[in-house]
């Protein structure tokens, strides 16, 4: 229930549409240490879609993962998806210039029951310990643009996956209490 996490009011002030032509799938490419953080039981289910989605995954993620696998250890989050040379995550693919999710490829596809991790379904939105929250990426700055140009907010534009990880009553108490919050 929506009542037993803080949930960031940036969520419902943020104006957000990702904007793929103008950010090129930057969250994926994003420069750090460690990838999408992952749940552990997404763990099995990536490594029991990953077949499917190495079908779309260039030679040079092909090696890496070979050699290096999908996932790591990370002390923030407990697991995340490892990285190509501190940028590229290693499940991506590029449609022309625009970097994108292997899995959800091969899920569109038909050929995986697996979406992609929640994390990067969520982005930008993020969840710690009981606390959701908007967090500002550089990257974005196109969906934050498309997002006031639209007038849709952060929460609205991530309504499927809120829901896929929190169910249809969280996100109907959360919309609700964002509407009551903006009747005031």
């Amino acid at each position: 229930m929506a009542q037993n996490y803080q949930i960031d009011s940036q969520l419902s002030e943020v104006r957000f549409i990702c904007d793929l032509d103008k950010c090129k799938g930057a969250c994926c490419t994003i420069y750090g240490d460690t990838g999408a953080p992952l749940l552990e039981e997404e763990l099995e289910l990536i490594a029991k879609n990953l077949d499917a989605a190495k079908e779309y995954l260039s030679e040079r993620s092909l090696r890496y993962l070979d050699k290096y696998g999908f996932w790591m250890k990370d002390d923030l989050s407990g697991y995340a998806t490892k990285c190509i040379r501190n940028q590229d995550c290693v499940l991506v693919y590029y449609e022309g210039d625009v970097a994108k999710c292997s899995l959800e490829k091969a899920y569109f596809q038909g050929k995986s029951d697996f979406r992609k991790p929640i994390s990067c379904h969520l982005f930008p939105i993020r969840i710690r310990d009981n606390k959701i929250v908007y967090e500002e990426f550089h990257v974005c700055k196109p969906a934050l643009e498309l997002g006031e140009q639209e007038d849709l907010k952060v929460y609205q534009f991530l309504k499927e996956p809120i829901i896929r990880k929190f169910g249809d009553k969280f996100y109907d108490e959360m919309d609700s209490f964002f509407e009551k919050k903006l009747n005031k």
